[in-house]
């Protein structure tokens, strides 16, 4: 199981660090649209549509990374302070009550959407560029696959420490600030 685990938190990471580069994509678009409108006052009929897009992409898509990682938004002032085993089989349910069904909804629509849409060719009405809507429906769909398959890691996760009573350890390739300075202060204080 742990082996699964981690090809699939690698996957989850391969996928946010890809879609990560929207931000580059999205800053140069901006810059290049307020240079042409408040420079040049030749603005894009385009850069409208690229930035939700981007954002949405970027969003969307960066949400199985956030899932391997432990990093979405959890009200854990309660949370903490149970056992492992306590923490896990409470995510566990959750997972099964909350978490499967919406993902499976989002599938299910996201494939609807996209269906649709590249069956018609989807293009923005927002701008008289024409840009094609279609793939970012499709990223609705590609994004729900992501979170199903991230969402069967973290099962995994919980059963796993059901079993040994300990949560195993997530790769990080990005530190909490917080949690950085709380080592630097340890250190600090051992010297």
């Amino acid at each position: 199981m742990e082996v699964w685990i981690r090809r699939i938190d690698i996957l989850s990471k391969s996928v946010g660090h890809t879609f990560a580069w929207c931000v580059l994509i999205l800053t140069a678009s901006t810059c290049y649209e307020v240079f042409m409108r408040y420079v040049l006052n030749r603005p894009t009929a385009w850069a409208f549509d690229m930035s939700y897009m981007m954002y949405g992409a970027l969003f969307m898509m960066s949400g199985s990374y956030a899932v391997s990682r432990n990093s979405h938004v959890r009200g854990d002032f309660l949370y903490r302070k149970w056992s492992s085993r306590m923490q896990a089989k409470v995510d566990l349910t959750l997972y099964i009550v909350f978490y499967f069904p919406a993902i499976f909804a989002m599938v299910y629509t996201g494939a609807a959407y996209a269906f649709e849409s590249a069956r018609i060719l989807e293009s923005s009405v927002n701008s008289p560029a024409g840009v094609p809507v279609w793939p970012l429906k499709a990223v609705i769909f590609v994004a729900g696959i992501t979170l199903l398959i991230a969402g069967v890691s973290e099962v995994m996760r919980c059963l796993l420490c059901i079993r040994t009573g300990e949560w195993m350890s997530r790769s990080g390739d990005v530190e909490e600030l917080e949690q950085v300075l709380i080592q630097q202060h340890i250190q600090e204080e051992k010297l």
